[in-house]
């Protein structure tokens, strides 16, 4: 039977649709399928054809895959016609998504449109017809513990007389921390408690320009999705205004008023003062052409936007925009999303939902697992690639959900331009230039003891230190960062060197390996080696093979190791069948704990009707889930077949076999794909790494390898 739980509240401006979308995102850790559903969807002002935001927020959601109609019930209008018969049909569309999914939220009505106790008594009808306990959201802006408590205890009576249940509370948006801290039950039920933050309600500066009509002159669009933290009126001189511009603030000032907006443009691209999210030019007034010549010489993507209202007019429309949380907001949702999981007991809620939870695991559930788990893990991490684009919007994701302390390497400067230009906030991260005198000498004599035996003399130590990759490479290895990601912008080798060469690999084993994670529909396989060794001997694989092993286990993969080739037990023969024969035998001398067999074909590996027919016995054959290929060709080449012909999300390459934590990043990564490496990076640093059992042949070759 379908879980439910419906989000509701008895006043607007409660902050539901952030409270949906944690418990969403809760959900979808614990069941494969999830859904949602709006019982009253509202159009906006702008027409029948604009969408309800909140809706489109959650279809939005990676964990649902229905369409915006399929989650809609009914409209206002409806509703006031005729309330049996919306009634009716809200039930009908609820159980069209229940039918299709293993949990799915609610979300009641906005009380937009009639905001009436007798709105809250038909959401309270709704969720009793729908079978749907009710979570309870309130709004905890100046209430104290006894306000809350007269008002959830009413709401709960209401709740009774129309036979809904309540099974839970959350106050949004508490500004007295000892209130925060006094929440944990009301109206006889669980309750918690999150406090107010400013940027959920702070419009975007789209948000503000739609409220005063305004027009794009200049800047990027893209921008236009960044929050508004508050305004600056400049009506002063420049010096004047510049000591009351504050972080995300949007400057209003005349057109004709070039001097200001020159200023404040400077202002924003400098290190020295905080960045604006915006220009507002009131008045009607055009900025003279010299000054838009200039504006466009110096770059900034700012954005610059003129109204026609006057000083007080175009205040006033800013001021009374309130913000969203939408779906093209993404600083909003990550904020939101880790507001909610520090503040709420998810895994808790979710067990009272009496959800049952599945076996599968889908890539977004082993995601959202490597997240959490970093968060918990609370590791540092250098990032040497610290002025690239990508590297910078996966920074301000990682930093708002708290998924990492942060190293971007770089020049300082260049990188909050670049920050500033792409409208992304870094602010909490160390900004460290290779170049820092004090560390690039302690870096140098390091590397100077460790490389002298190949002749490097202090001198072309303290050159080699200032490339980023060796940087980042001995901040780890002196403990200044517990792990590295790079690669964005650099080759696999570029990255792996310095780790070879400082950091060095687990005694006993003899390469540098790595896997890639490969999120299936409802699994997930570890594959390896497929981006480090072209074609490794039968001890390099054997020792690929267990620290493949051991990385699946690290991550919840519990390794069944299937050592591939062309040909299933005794069926073929040659050199490549012989190399994985004796690694096979290798991996059960050296680990004989582990579940292995080989040589055996993919196909074998992962089919129970084809493992039947060619190695009925195996442990292993039909359920395997590291793959361990004979060479890097083949692995390549199978890794990414499988990633788009089955549209399996593969996370990596995870490199294996360092003391320490260094991570390689495709040059075509995307920012998830930077977010999930760190993530995994984290957690690598917060184990200790696993390796095999020495061998003579595996001595020997790492000391070569390094």
């Amino acid at each position: 039977m379908t879980s439910s739980v419906y989000v509701a509240s008895a006043e607007g401006f409660t902050g539901k649709s952030t409270i949906a979308l944690g418990v969403l995102e809760q959900l979808s850790r614990a069941v494969e399928r999830v859904g949602v559903f709006r019982p009253i969807v509202r159009a906006e002002a702008g027409g029948a054809d604009q969408r309800d935001y909140v809706l489109e927020l959650l279809t939005s959601h990676d964990a649902v895959d229905l369409t915006y109609d399929e989650c809609a019930g009914v409209s206002y209008d409806e509703v006031h016609r005729d309330p049996e018969a919306a009634m009716d049909r809200i039930v009908e569309r609820f159980h069209l998504v229940a039918d299709r999914c293993d949990a799915v939220v609610v979300i009641g009505s906005d009380y937009t449109d009639i905001a009436t106790p007798t709105e809250f008594s038909y959401n309270a009808r709704i969720a009793a017809n729908l079978g749907a306990p009710v979570l309870l959201v309130a709004n905890g802006i100046g209430r104290t513990l006894a306000d809350l408590q007269t008002v959830t205890g009413v709401l709960r009576s209401d709740l009774r007389a129309n036979h809904a249940t309540l099974f839970s509370v959350i106050v949004n948006r508490v500004d007295d921390a000892g209130v925060l801290e006094e929440i944990t039950e009301l109206a006889g039920v669980p309750a918690y408690g999150i406090p107010e933050e400013p940027l959920l309600n702070a419009p975007s500066v789209a948000e503000l320009m739609a409220a005063c009509d305004g027009t794009l002159v200049s800047g990027s669009e893209e921008l236009l999705t960044r929050e508004v933290s508050g305004l600056v009126v400049a009506a002063m001189t420049l010096p004047n205004v510049l000591t009351r511009l504050f972080e995300g603030a949007a400057v209003v000032t005349p057109g004709d008023r070039g001097e200001t907006v020159l200023g404040v443009l400077a202002a924003h691209m400098s290190t020295n003062f905080p960045q604006i999210s915006a220009v507002f030019l009131n008045g009607g007034i055009a900025l003279p052409d010299e000054i838009t010549r200039l504006i466009e010489g110096l770059g900034t993507t700012t954005p610059i936007i003129a109204t026609s209202l006057g000083t007080h007019a175009t205040s006033t429309a800013l001021t009374n925009r309130r913000g969203r949380l939408t779906k093209d907001a993404p600083r909003k949702i990550a904020t939101a999303l880790r507001l909610f999981s520090e503040h709420v007991d998810g895994p808790v809620l979710v067990d009272r939902l009496e959800v049952a939870r599945t076996d599968a695991v889908t890539p977004l559930m082993f995601e959202h697992q490597l997240i959490d788990d970093a968060v918990e893990a609370g590791k540092h991490i250098v990032l040497p690639e610290g002025e690239e684009e990508r590297i910078l919007k996966a920074a301000d994701m990682l930093l708002r959900r708290g998924v990492a302390e942060l190293t971007l390497l770089g020049d300082p400067q260049a990188i909050n331009a670049k920050a500033a230009q792409l409208g992304v906030d870094v602010s909490k991260a160390h900004l460290v230039s290779p170049y820092d005198e004090e560390l690039r000498e302690q870096f140098a004599q390091v590397y100077f003891e460790r490389r002298k035996h190949k002749g490097i003399d202090l001198d072309e130590a303290r050159d080699i230190v200032t490339d980023v990759s060796y940087f980042g490479t001995l901040m780890v290895e002196l403990g200044l960062a517990d792990g590295m990601v790079s690669g964005a912008v650099h080759t696999t080798a570029h990255t792996i060197r310095p780790a070879l060469e400082v950091v060095k690999t687990v005694p006993g084993v003899s390469v540098v390996s790595s896997v890639f994670f490969m999120c299936l529909a409802s699994q997930v396989l570890v594959y390896g080696d497929c981006a480090v060794n072209p074609d490794p001997t039968s001890d390099q694989l054997a020792d690929i093979a267990i620290s493949s092993a051991a990385t699946a286990q690290a991550f919840g993969v519990d390794p069944l190791i299937a050592m591939l080739s062309y040909s299933t037990g005794t069926s073929g023969s040659g050199t490549d069948v012989d190399k994985v024969t004796a690694a096979t035998k290798r991996v059960r001398e050296l680990a004989p704990d582990l579940l292995v067999e080989g040589p055996i074909q993919y196909d074998a590996a992962i089919d129970d009707a084809v493992a039947k027919t060619k190695l009925p016995d195996s442990p292993v054959a039909g359920d395997a889930t590291v793959f361990i290929f004979p060479d890097l060709n083949t692995g390549n080449n199978t890794y990414k077949a499988v990633q788009r012909s089955a549209n399996a999300v593969a996370i990596g390459p995870v490199l294996q076999g360092l003391r320490k934590p260094v991570n390689d990043l495709s040059r075509g990564a995307t920012v998830r794909d930077i977010v999930n490496t760190v993530a995994i990076t984290v957690l690598q640093a917060a184990a200790p790494p696993a390796g095999a059992t020495p061998t003579a042949a595996a001595t020997a070759a790492a000391t070569e390898q390094a």
